[in-house]
């Protein structure tokens, strides 16, 4: 989106969010996020992706990669602004460390920060812990990636004792939908007890994804702490600048790789994203879903196997929340490598990506270093 209107957009944002709390007399109308029973959606399809040519029958019918764009939600819910003594700073838990970090740069020192899934865990199996529900419950607003990435933690969010708001990074992001034909993945973007099986979750792959995330953080804390509403929004300008000098970054690197090795296959799909907005295709994947938390059958790792001859690819990418066992057996028998990569987790400061930018510039020059060679 251009530079010069994006913030206009941001400033339209936040002047409708604080009317909204202007108009409220009660307490925050708590709207779950995208993800969460009850919650409204808005969808919007645009056009279809079709599928790679070169996959295998058996491959294609198990973990097809055909996906449609849906809107999740089309806009935050009412906010009111939280009432904070003097020196109180707005209490803001997060789930994941991506999420966090996004958060972070958007709200500097202005809130105090708490994010829950340390560096390593896999947002998909993270169980809350007792010192998180502590947290959760004392919390004034929630940042959640939502679309069930943190699927089993949604109970813990769906009964919480406190009101906070519970929000979805994601308001508002096109999300693709994994499935097979259309109909389920319609199905998928309007039904919240099929997102799971329909929306993909790691939106964060397309930088100009979370530039929304941007939008949508800097428009729920000014509305909740409208004092540093001015804060939030330099704040949140000056980081949408060194997204799109990020987003254009990418670009160039991966223009490198020719169009014949633009072939990725990975531990479950999650680099759809990325995929769709760099120019790759994701031929295959070692899980044939979005959760970590399924599991291939043999016929799959089969099916793959053949995928990965007929095409001659080159590398496994492997995220570094995932175990690399099954993936390393393939690439043992196909003459494949494995690649680590960082894609949902950050690493800790003294690893290659401790910050959401450092994450994506480091898992492209791996992609880039093992496909363009």
């Amino acid at each position: 989106m251009n530079q010069t209107i994006r913030p206009l957009l941001v400033a339209v944002v936040m002047i409708a969010a604080m009317l909204l709390v202007a108009g409220c007399a009660a307490p925050a109308s708590v709207t779950p996020a995208a993800n969460a029973p009850g919650a409204a959606t808005e969808e919007a399809h645009s056009e279809d992706h079709d599928d790679d040519p070169g996959h295998s029958e058996d491959h294609a019918q198990d973990t097809e990669h055909d996906h449609d764009h849906a809107v999740e939600m089309s806009a935050l819910p009412a906010l009111t602004p939280v009432a904070l003594s003097d020196g109180e700073k707005l209490r803001v838990v997060v789930t994941t460390n991506i999420v966090g970090d996004v958060v972070s740069q958007v709200a500097g020192d202005a809130v105090e920060l708490v994010q829950l899934l340390p560096i390593g865990a896999d947002p998909h199996t993270y169980q809350a812990r007792p010192d998180d529900l502590r947290h959760l419950n004392n919390a004034h607003v929630i940042f959640i990636n939502g679309l069930h990435l943190e699927e089993t933690m949604q109970s813990v969010l769906d009964n919480l004792d406190a009101g906070a708001p519970v929000i979805s990074v994601n308001i508002g992001v096109p999300t693709l939908q994994f499935g097979g034909d259309h109909a389920d993945e319609h199905e998928a973007a309007t039904d919240q007890d099929h997102h799971h099986e329909g929306a993909d979750p790691h939106t964060w792959m397309n930088v100009h994804n979370v530039e929304i995330w941007v939008d949508n953080i800097a428009a729920a804390l000014s509305a909740l702490d409208p004092m540093h509403a001015d804060r939030y929004a330099a704040n949140a300008n000056a980081y949408r600048i060194q997204l799109e000098r990020l987003h254009e970054e990418i670009e160039t690197m991966t223009a490198t790789i020719p169009v014949e090795r633009r072939k990725l296959v990975t531990d479950h799909d999650n680099l759809s994203y990325l995929a769709n907005a760099y120019g790759f295709t994701v031929v295959g994947t070692v899980i044939p879903s979005i959760s970590t938390l399924a599991s291939p059958s043999a016929r799959d790792l089969a099916a793959l196997q053949r995928q990965i001859e007929q095409e001659g690819i080159r590398a496994i990418f492997v995220g570094t929340t995932v175990n690399p066992a099954v993936a390393a057996r393939i690439a043992s028998d196909t003459g494949a490598q494995v690649v680590p990569i960082y894609t949902a987790s950050l690493s800790d400061a003294q690893g290659p990506a401790p910050t959401y930018i450092d994450l994506m510039r480091h898992t492209v020059q791996q992609i880039v270093e093992a496909l363009a060679d």
